[in-house]
């Protein structure tokens, strides 16, 4: 953004400023490339530069024009479960793999299990929590699960890690994992608004995680999440809000708040907030950047560090590839490969996608031919299944009775049930598969079943 013009001098430099500020706020995409009410908000500051943002957008101009017609009905919609959307804006991952990047830094569960002070046990689960964040900042859409589609992880940590698409209609997800010191459990429903250049993301979803050590029981709500130049100008993520996780045990409490970005990137990323005790003292404050670190001090009553005390960082985000094509960590990597597959690998796994690999493989124009077919695949099972008066029942998963408030909505809960571990029991039993016998396995959500007969 240039300095204040020589016109402007004499009414001094804050007056200057605002008039500049004054003339970026009402300056839109309409104005510059024909487009009503659709701003281009560059998160590194101002609004002077909205065309050059605007051309930086990973669309060619037709293919905007297009993309733009088509979208216009959807504005205020919730478009989660829209199956229409091109490839070209995808990352070759599906949200159930997506569900498993939170794993990444579970050693921070692993110490809150370990530790004796009961709030310091929610600085490692929150920091925990606010880690994944860095890994969502990609612009990049993962694929909707089909029904019954599953993603298996092992060889991380000692987990064991397994999602199962739920339900389409609305779409949602359930997953499990479980080591020696905790396990998660998460039923996940994302309602979205389309809002043009943009969409919101609510997550309508309960997640808890056990301490084994105690049965601590932790209960997460997240902030939301808002994605911003979705057609126009360089696609960028902020998630403001709190994040509060309680401990139902003891009472205890963690709300951390994410910044909103402001003018010339001003508190984007930044974390800062308390842990409370059950009578909401705050005891110990955090603060840090959920792109990069966050640290924890004591604090009194006020809420002010306690003397002979300082900062000591809890977390720090893990190196990266450089120049990564889909912004993905060494982790999302290792997430895609077989090299966390577990044996008898389940015909239903994301891996197994045929879209998803094609993408991955950098053929587009494959990959969209073979997500139409999936799709169309889907809605014909889901007639044949409504013809034959059929209910779709999820595998690894029962719906329970329980319905939850969130700040978002209701959500019904889907409770894992504890098959999994049998089938995995019998599935190591019977012998390994090497790498070309895993990619070799056609992908099948719609029938049960894995490399041998069940």
């Amino acid at each position: 953004m240039g300095s204040p013009s020589k016109k402007n001098e004499s009414k001094g430099f804050f007056s200057a400023m605002s008039s500049i500020f004054t003339n970026a706020m009402h300056r839109s995409v309409n104005g510059l490339l024909g487009y009503e009410g659709v701003e281009v908000i560059n998160p590194e500051g101002g609004k002077e530069d909205a065309e050059e943002e605007a051309e930086r957008g990973r669309w060619k101009q037709e293919e905007r024009d297009g993309y733009w017609k088509m979208m216009q009905k959807y504005i205020g919609s919730d478009v989660t479960s829209m199956v229409t959307l091109p490839v070209i804006i995808f990352e070759p991952m599906t949200m159930l793999q997506k569900m498993a990047e939170l794993m990444e830094y579970s050693y921070l569960l692993d110490q809150a299990d370990e530790s004796e002070d009961p709030y310091m046990r929610l600085v490692y689960a929150t920091s925990w929590a606010i880690s994944v964040y860095f890994a969502y900042q990609r612009t990049w859409k993962p694929f909707n699960p089909i029904l019954g589609e599953t993603y298996e992880m092992t060889n991380h940590g000692g987990i064991t890690f397994l999602a199962e698409q739920v339900s389409h209609h609305p779409p949602m997800s359930a997953g499990h994992a479980e080591n020696e010191h905790f396990t998660y459990d998460v039923t996940s429903k994302l309602k979205t608004k389309f809002l043009g250049n943009s969409v919101d993301v609510y997550p309508v979803g309960r997640t808890r995680v056990t301490l084994k050590r105690d049965g601590v029981v932790l209960d997460l709500v997240p902030p939301p999440t808002k994605v911003n130049n979705l057609i126009f100008g360089r696609t960028w993520i902020d998630s403001p809000g709190e994040m509060i996780m309680t401990n139902l045990t003891t009472g205890d409490k963690a709300v951390l708040y994410f910044q909103p970005c402001g003018w010339f990137g001003a508190g984007r990323y930044e974390v800062d907030g308390y842990i409370y005790n059950s009578s909401e003292e705050p005891k110990i404050l955090m603060t840090g950047k959920w792109n990069e670190s966050m640290s924890y001090q004591p604090c009194d009553s006020e809420g002010e560090p306690l003397p002979n005390t300082e900062l000591k960082e809890v977390w720090h985000v893990a190196d990266v590839p450089k120049n990564d094509k889909f912004q993905y960590t060494y982790f999302a990597h290792k997430i895609n490969s077989f090299d966390t597959a577990p044996r008898k690998l389940l015909a239903s796994d994301s891996r197994l996608r045929p879209d998803r690999y094609a993408l991955e493989m950098g053929d587009l124009s494959k990959s969209g031919a073979e997500k139409s077919s999936l799709e169309e695949r889907q809605r014909a099972e889901k007639r044949t299944r409504e013809e034959k008066g059929h209910k779709f029942t999820p595998r690894w998963f029962d719906l329970t009775e329980e319905v939850t408030a969130t700040p978002w909505g209701d959500l019904e809960i889907y409770q894992y049930n504890g098959k999994y571990i049998e089938h995995r029991a019998a599935a190591d039993n019977s012998g390994g598969i090497d790498d070309c016998d895993v990619k070799s396995i056609e992908f099948n959500p719609w029938q049960f079943g894995n490399l041998a007969a069940e």
